[in-house]
């Protein structure tokens, strides 16, 4: 398969659509950006696609809770089709709001019908919006979007990205799993002896138990993380590359060319 074919998925208050499409295009994808309710007319729509991708925003304007809404259509209405789109073998990002469209939906961890869902995106311990840089540790080698990537600094845009976890318990299951699959680091670059040990902020923007930045499914195919590897893409997309501080490509731009490596066997970086 030269080239896969990506579903942007956005809806009413979604706003990094094309961005991420320009991300995914780069990466060597072919992109298509549709509204939500051309997919509730037409399931069937995903079989068209490998890679399904929620992106960032405020879909629906965050009413009731990020994310809720949207997650809510997902798990009422498109159920059945993503739960085919994941057994065929394929591949969903969500980023910030897809992150908590993601998880509320069950799509990326499912609710155990005794003890409900194994964690949440609720609001940040700042109790406001967080706009900034961060750097971030890939833990672990399940995850299909992180192969061969150690660290990234992409930034953060959210008010509701502290990952909460249903208690400690669940959190160690996912941990064991090798499903953590992003945890914020110190700004210093230090590489911190216990990656899971609680960092102050602005090192975790959001108060996220075990720093979680980002979780994985089991297969590893699917991937929710708050921060935004969109918006790291271009060298010039760095706070500081007029500083020589910049990479020849964005950091986030591996994630994505991941993505496409996985259809088209192709090598990465």
């Amino acid at each position: 398969m030269p080239e896969p074919r990506v579903l942007i998925l956005r809806a009413p208050g979604t706003n990094c659509d094309r961005e991420t499409a320009f991300a995914f295009e780069t990466a060597g994808a072919r992109c298509e950006v549709l509204h939500v309710n051309r997919v509730l007319e037409s399931p069937g729509v995903l079989d068209r696609f490998q890679i399904l991708c929620i992106p960032g925003g405020f879909s629906y304007g965050d009413d009731v809770a990020a994310g809720r809404i949207l997650a809510n259509q997902m798990q009422h209405h498109l159920a059945d089709a993503i739960a085919r789109f994941k057994d065929d073998g394929k591949l969903i990002l969500g980023i910030c709001n897809g992150f908590q469209a993601l998880l509320k939906s069950g799509v990326l961890l499912t609710s155990d019908g005794q003890r409900g869902p194994a964690a949440t995106l609720t609001w940040n311990d700042s109790g406001r919006y967080e706009d900034r840089w961060v750097r971030l540790r890939a833990d672990g080698s399940r995850c299909v979007f992180l192969q061969g990537i150690d660290r990234m600094y992409l930034p953060v845009a959210h008010a509701e990205g502290k990952f909460v976890p249903r208690d400690a318990a669940a959190l160690a299951e996912l941990d064991a799993a090798g499903q953590v699959a992003l945890r914020y680091v110190p700004l210093d670059g230090a590489t911190p002896a216990d990656p899971s040990a609680a960092l102050p902020f602005p090192d975790n923007p959001n108060g996220s138990p075990g720093n979680v930045a980002g979780v994985c499914d089991p297969t590893g195919r699917v991937l929710g993380l708050m921060p935004h590897p969109e918006r790291h893409i271009d060298p010039t997309h760095h706070p500081r590359w007029t500083r020589a501080d910049a990479s020849p490509a964005g950091d986030g731009l591996a994630l994505f060319a991941n993505a496409v490596a996985y259809f088209t066997g192709a090598a990465v970086g």
